[in-house]
């Protein structure tokens, strides 16, 4: 085998583990409505439903989960919720429009988030949206 073909498959066999990966991202990424992750104190979702549909199904949320509303704020594309629970820890909801039918909801409670209590109000929207 002469040098240029053994480094070639040297190269190659050593990117495999690397594009592996790539798989795993792009199937995560085309998952679309459903897709659910929570990274670094953040919960990341992509939901069926319009902006407007996802803004009062999470308005509602905040309501039936007895979150105290302290702002909101946003626009055709986007919108952003704060509230605060009981115990004054901070709920930054941010919606923003995938699609007509589709919308990316992300939900942090404090600094360094919440996992639990991100599921819940992930889950309560959800159920509104439905």
């Amino acid at each position: 085998m002469s040098w240029n073909t053994w480094c070639c498959v040297a190269v190659l066999g050593l990117s495999l583990p690397m594009l592996a990966g790539c798989g795993a991202l792009v199937a995560g990424a085309a998952a679309g409505a459903g897709a659910v992750a929570y990274v670094r104190g953040e919960l990341k979702a992509t939901e069926e439903g319009s902006l407007d549909e996802a803004l009062n199904a999470t308005e509602g949320a905040i309501a039936d989960l007895g979150l105290t509303m302290t702002g909101r704020e946003g626009d055709a594309l986007s919108a952003k919720l704060t509230a605060r629970t009981a115990d004054d820890k901070k709920v930054e909801i941010n919606l923003k429009k995938i699609s007509e039918t589709l919308t990316e909801i992300r939900i942090r409670v404090d600094i360094f988030g919440d996992e639990d209590l991100s599921r819940i109000i992930h889950s309560k929207i959800k159920e509104r949206l439905q």
